[in-house]
């Protein structure tokens, strides 16, 4: 999967990542959110899943 298949997802940051660990904190950077609220629309690929995945809990996820 090299990012051609044109699937996208859109995640929500909806709690705070105050307290957090860092590379948890790390990861919701990679992911391009930075507040409550704020979304980002990134490719379905195996390394942004993992991201995802890493703090699922923190996050709402949607398959476009």
């Amino acid at each position: 999967m090299n990012g051609k298949s044109g699937k996208k997802v859109r995640v929500t940051l909806v709690r705070s990542r105050t307290g957090r660990g860092r590379i948890h904190d790390a990861c919701v950077n990679g992911l391009g959110l930075r507040r409550i609220g704020s979304q980002a629309e990134l490719e379905d690929t195996p390394a942004v899943r993992g991201m995802i995945r890493k703090v699922a809990y923190l996050l709402k996820v949607e398959e476009l």
